[in-house]
C-alpha cells in the first residue's frame, strides 16, 4: 500500500472513529439519562411467613428545577409502584433552587414511611469536574461551589414528607407485621460518617424501641443505609448486624462499556459491586448490598452511556424464600 493510501485509510478511521464517538455522546446526553427505568430485585430477609414489602429505593436525583422530565417521572412512582417504604441514599439536589424540583418530584409520595441519609451534592453545590480525573481514584473535594440548604431539604423530608433522619443515626419502624430497625450516615465521601457512634446508637434504639414492651413478635431485620459505598462502612455496618444494605454514589459507573463492570466508582467498591444487588462479606458475616446507579448526573456532565437512570424496588420477602 503507498504512503498515499495508507493516508487515506487512517483519514477515514480516524472519521468513523470521530462520528462513533459523536454519535455515542448525543445518545448518553439527549436520550439515555432520560430513560428512567425502574429495576425490580426480591430480597428474602424478612421472618418466616412474614408479608412482603416493597421498598423504594431512591438515590441521586441531582435535581435542578427545570428538569421537569425527571421530577414527572419521580412523582408517577407512588402510583405505579405503590411502595410501603422508602429509602433515599442522597445527592437529591444539584442546583441552588434544587429543592423546587424535589418538592415536586416527591410531594405525591407524603405520608409513606420513609428513611433517608445526605450526601454531600445536598450540602454543596455541583462544579464543573474533569472526567478523567475520576480514573484517578475518589473525588477531591472543593468546597468552592455554593452552599445549599440542607436544613429547609431536611425539614422538608422530615416534617412534609415523614421520613425518619439516619445520618449517624438509629430509627426504627414497624410495618406490616415486620419490625424493621435502620441505621445509618452521613456522607462518608467526605469522611462525615461517625462509624464510631452506631453501636452507642443501635443499642439506644433496641433499649427503648416500642416493641422491647412487646415480647413474643418477630425477630428485628436490621438495614443499614449509606450515600458513599466504601469498605469501611459497608464492613462496620456488616459487623453491626445489617442484613440488608443500601447505597448510592457511584452513578453505576454513569459511562460504560455495554455488559462491563464500571469503570469508575468514586469510591473503594468493587467496580463488579457499583451497581445491582449482590453479596457484601466481612468478618464471617454477610449482607444483602443494593448500590443504585441513581436517577440524574450533574449539570456539568449531562451524559450516561450503557448505564440508564434507575430507581429500585426491592421487594423484601419472607429468609425461607429461595431467589438466589
Amino acid at each position: 500500500m503507498s504512503g498515499a493510501s495508507a493516508a487515506r485509510v487512517a483519514g477515514t478511521a480516524l472519521g468513523v472513529a470521530a462520528a462513533a464517538g459523536a454519535a455515542a455522546f448525543a445518545w448518553g446526553a439527549l436520550v439515555e439519562r432520560n430513560r428512567f427505568q425502574v429495576r425490580q430485585e426480591v430480597v428474602p430477609v424478612l421472618a418466616p411467613g412474614a408479608r412482603p414489602i416493597t421498598v423504594l429505593h431512591l438515590s441521586d436525583l441531582h435535581l435542578a428545577p427545570w428538569q421537569e422530565r425527571k421530577q414527572e417521572w419521580v412523582a408517577s412512582l407512588a402510583r405505579t409502584v405503590e411502595p410501603d417504604l422508602i429509602v433515599d441514599t442522597g445527592d437529591n439536589l444539584g442546583h441552588e433552587r434544587g429543592l423546587e424540583g424535589l418538592r415536586r418530584a416527591l410531594d405525591p409520595l407524603a405520608g409513606i414511611p420513609g428513611v433517608f441519609v445526605n450526601g454531600s451534592n445536598d450540602y454543596f453545590g455541583p462544579q464543573f469536574k474533569n472526567p478523567l480525573n475520576y480514573f484517578r481514584g475518589p473525588s477531591a473535594h472543593r468546597d468552592k461551589s455554593a452552599t445549599l440548604d440542607i436544613e429547609a431539604m431536611e425539614r422538608y423530608f422530615e416534617d412534609r414528607l415523614g421520613w425518619l433522619n439516619l445520618n449517624n443515626r438509629a430509627r426504627a419502624i414497624e410495618l406490616r407485621g415486620s419490625r424493621l430497625e435502620f441505621f445509618g450516615v452521613n456522607d462518608a465521601h467526605r469522611r462525615w460518617d461517625r462509624l464510631d457512634r452506631l453501636p452507642g446508637a443501635i443499642e439506644e434504639l433496641r433499649e427503648n424501641v416500642v416493641w422491647q414492651d412487646a415480647p413474643g413478635g418477630p425477630d428485628p431485620v436490621t438495614i443499614g443505609v449509606t450515600h458513599a459505598p466504601y469498605r469501611r462502612v459497608l464492613d462496620s455496618f456488616v459487623t453491626n448486624g445489617a442484613e440488608l444494605i443500601l447505597a448510592g454514589h457511584t452513578h453505576g459507573g454513569q459511562v460504560r462499556i455495554p455488559g462491563r463492570p464500571a469503570l469508575v466508582t468514586n469510591c473503594d467498591i468493587p467496580p463488579e459491586q457499583a451497581q445491582g444487588l449482590s453479596l457484601w462479606r466481612h468478618a464471617r458475616r454477610t449482607a444483602y448490598l443494593n448500590v443504585s446507579a441513581g436517577l440524574g448526573t450533574s449539570i456539568y456532565a449531562p451524559v450516561r452511556f450503557a448505564c440508564p437512570p434507575e430507581a429500585v424496588v426491592l421487594t423484601l420477602v419472607a429468609g425461607d424464600t429461595d431467589v438466589w
